[in-house]
């Protein structure tokens, strides 16, 4: 697939979130951190919020729910209009069972892991996920610096899944800027989240077409 750029709202002004979304709307989708100060130590925003979000967003979501009882709660994202709903593998309890019933609801399905969780004890349950999201910071807050120590996790991901019979699209969220995007690209990454990169330019959507040209060429 080509690759995506889905700049996080977490770097935007919280104050002006609608038109923060449309300063992204040459983007693939929005990315949304939802915390809730359990699984991560910090607090986002719940159901009511993103949902009024995305009836005004010019651009699809990509929710990362980064909670506990995430069995529970991921499909209500799915049941909103969320087009992607990805939970963390470290918090659900049946992650087949949850894929499945986001589908279901019509959402495309991630699953996520931290920088330190291992991909291989999951390589079996890919097929039931259209994303695998690797983390390349510690999940919880924007604007930390890039793990160069998940790209052999990157790498080992994308040879498991090159043979794969479904296309299953490889994300990673932390520390993307115009250079770390070319070494997640070359690792095998397609589908990248960025926050300051994108909300701390003058030009929002001159930071996506920079990135998206450094993703796509990076030797030119």
């Amino acid at each position: 697939m080509s690759c995506h750029i889905n700049p996080s709202i977490l770097s935007a002004d919280f104050a002006n979130l609608q038109a923060e979304l449309e300063a992204i709307s040459t983007a693939d989708a929005a990315h949304i951190d939802v915390m809730d100060n359990h699984f991560v130590p910090n607090l986002t925003w719940g159901p009511p919020v993103v949902k009024r979000l995305r009836e005004v967003s010019p651009v699809p979501f990509d929710v990362h729910l980064m909670i506990e009882d995430v069995d529970r709660w991921a499909p209500q994202y799915a049941e909103i209009g969320c087009e992607s709903v990805t939970f963390h593998a470290e918090a659900a309890i049946a992650p087949i069972k949850l894929a499945r019933t986001l589908r279901e609801a019509g959402a495309k399905a991630g699953m996520a892991l931290r920088p330190a969780t291992p991909v291989e004890p999951y390589l079996d349950i890919l097929s039931e996920l259209d994303m695998l999201l690797i983390m390349t910071v510690e999940p919880g807050f924007g604007g930390q610096k890039f793990l160069d120590v998940t790209l052999p996790k990157i790498r080992r991901a994308a040879v498991a899944l090159k043979d794969s019979p479904t296309p299953l699209a490889i994300q990673v969220d932390g520390g993307i800027t115009e250079e770390t995007i070319v070494r997640a690209a070359e690792a095998g990454a397609n589908v990248f989240v960025a926050g300051s990169s994108v909300y701390g330019a003058e030009d929002p959507s001159a930071a996506i077409a920079a990135l998206r040209q450094a993703a796509e060429h990076p030797h030119s």
